[in-house]
C-alpha cells in the first residue's frame, strides 16, 4: 500500500487529507496485521526502505533548503579508542563513513579529509552532542535525520548485507 500510495501523495499528507490532524504521527496511527495482531506500522520492518520510494514523491530527508540531511555519525579508532566525527552530506563522504564502518582495523590517519593522527584530541562531548540534525542539535535520531537507505548512503556494489537489502528493495 505504501509504494502505491507513493505516487499520488506521502503517508503524512494522506493522514491530514483524511481530517487527522496528527501529520507528523502518520506511523504510528496506520496499523498492520501481523501474525493476527493489530500492530502500529511504527514497529514493524516494513519502514525500512519507505524512505527510498516516498524519495520521488516528496523529496524524503531534505531540509528546508532543499538538501539532502543526514545525521553526523562516529567510528572509534581501533588503535587509540577515540571516536572522530563523520559528515554525511554528499555521496563520496557516505562512502567513506562505509569504508570505514567496515574496516574492523579502522585507525584515525585512515581518514582521507581531515589529517588527524591518534594524537589529536578527541572532540569535546560538549560539541560531540551536535550531530547535524536540521530539528534538535541535541536529537538522539528521528524521521528527519536517520536515514535506513537512500541513493547517497546505499551502494550497489557494496556486498555488505545493508547495502544488498536496500539495492534489492529499492528496485521493487
Amino acid at each position: 500500500m505504501l509504494i502505491l500510495m507513493a505516487d499520488k501523495m506521502t503517508p503524512a499528507a494522506f493522514e491530514k487529507h483524511s481530517g487527522r490532524e496528527t501529520a507528523r504521527k502518520w506511523k504510528n496511527n496506520v496499523w498492520v496485521i501481523v501474525n493476527g495482531e493489530k500492530v502500529p506500522l511504527a514497529k514493524t520492518v516494513l519502514l525500512k526502505y519507505y524512505n527510498q520510494t516516498s524519495k520521488n514523491g516528496n523529496g524524503s530527508h531534505r531540509s528546508q533548503n532543499g538538501r539532502v540531511c543526514h545525521r553526523d555519525e562516529f567510528v572509534r579508532c581501533n588503535k587509540c579508542n577515540k571516536d572522530r566525527r563523520f559528515r554525511l552530506r554528499t555521496k563520496e563522504e557516505c562512502q567513506i563513513h562505509h569504508d570505514a564502518l567496515a574496516d574492523a582495523n579502522w585507525k584515525c590517519a585512515d581518514m582521507p579529509y581531515d589529517k588527524i593522527t591518534c594524537d589529536d584530541d578527541e572532540e569535546r562531548a560538549s560539541r560531540r552532542v551536535y550531530r547535524g540534525c536540521t530539528r534538535s542539535p541535541t536529537c538522539k535520531g528521528c524521521t528527519s535525520c536517520v536515514c535506513f537507505g537512500c541513493e547517497i548512503c546505499r551502494f550497489s556494489d557494496c556486498s555488505c548485507q545493508t547495502c544488498t537489502d536496500f539495492t534489492r528493495n529499492a528496485k521493487v
